[in-house]
């Protein structure tokens, strides 16, 4: 027989030690809450996610940081064009040698486009989100400004591209050119560039643009020909690394550093980013990749 202090202690412990066996035999202690999802690290100096289906934030790193665009500027040059009324796509632009002689100046990436041809608006939407066509970039800005003369139709078009911006309530981006080889005063955020891509998203043929990973254009020469283009390949890796990708816009410069504007959709759900100065092409599509896992593990 157990008696005194000693013998108190043990018949407790013994209780306590039967009475936590039966609630484990009939479950019911509650489980430990599952550890929350740490958000990732990424290189670039800013990055932004959003829910593109309520705009909630599902991540963010300086996401209302002021930071050059490079040629992810082209998503509102393609949404200005995209924007105009009775818009006729297989309208054509004549290729001028302005054009040419610009990318060359600024050694910029372009699609090639050769002068005296041709190309339709549609064409032209390809060669500017796919191989970033800087050239694609001007004869849309020509195209679509109002002016008499050349300049200032582009002016014309770069404070569309403004208004643009203002009348999504974007109050930390300001374009002051069509295709991001700017001023010095041509920048966004991850927030704002997120906002932009959301709302060009809605547009059915920006969505077909962005997420085709070639096009072949054939144009209409001066003399009343044929010419195929070479193919134009997209810039956006993750379209071939990345599941479920569904655009949207590359971009680079020597301020900007790489950039990445993408979405993607998983289980009918679709996700929006933008990062901002990375260090790499690949680093860029890594980021991206970290924060879209991440937000779609958030999302469940």
């Amino acid at each position: 027989m157990i008696t005194g202090i000693k013998g108190t202690r043990l018949r407790r412990a013994v209780a306590v030690a039967a009475t936590s066996g039966a609630l484990v035999a009939t479950g019911a202690l509650t489980a430990a809450p599952a550890q929350a999802v740490t958000a990732p690290s990424i290189v670039a100096k800013g990055g932004y996610l959003m829910n593109n289906a309520n705009s909630s934030t599902l991540f963010g790193k300086n996401a209302d940081t002021q930071l050059s665009t490079g040629s992810t500027t082209k998503i509102m040059t393609a949404k200005v064009v995209l924007a105009q009324p009775n818009l006729n796509l297989d309208s054509t632009v004549v290729i001028q040698k302005a054009y040419s002689d610009y990318v060359v100046r600024n050694n910029a990436s372009l699609a090639h486009l050769i002068v005296g041809d041709k190309v339709t608006v549609r064409q032209l939407l390809y060669g500017l989100m796919l191989p970033s066509g800087c050239d694609a970039a001007y004869a849309l800005a020509d195209k679509f400004g109002s002016g008499s003369t050349r300049d200032a139709r582009v002016k014309n078009f770069i404070g569309k591209m403004n208004t643009a911006a203002k009348n999504l309530g974007l109050t930390h981006t300001h374009f002051d050119s069509f295709d991001g080889i700017g001023n010095g005063n041509n920048y966004s955020t991850p927030r704002d560039l997120t906002k932009i891509a959301s709302s060009a998203m809605k547009n059915s043929t920006f969505r077909t643009v962005v997420k085709t990973k070639s096009y072949t254009a054939k144009t209409k020469t001066k003399s009343g020909g044929t010419r195929t283009m070479a193919p134009w390949k997209n810039t956006n890796g993750l379209l071939g690394s990345y599941s479920g990708t569904i655009g949207v816009k590359t971009g680079s410069g020597p301020e900007a550093k790489y950039c990445l504007v993408f979405a993607a959709t998983r289980n009918g759900k679709t996700v929006i980013g933008t990062v901002l100065a990375s260090s790499s092409i690949a680093q860029r599509e890594a980021d991206a990749k970290k924060i879209m896992s991440y937000g779609f593990t958030k999302l469940g």
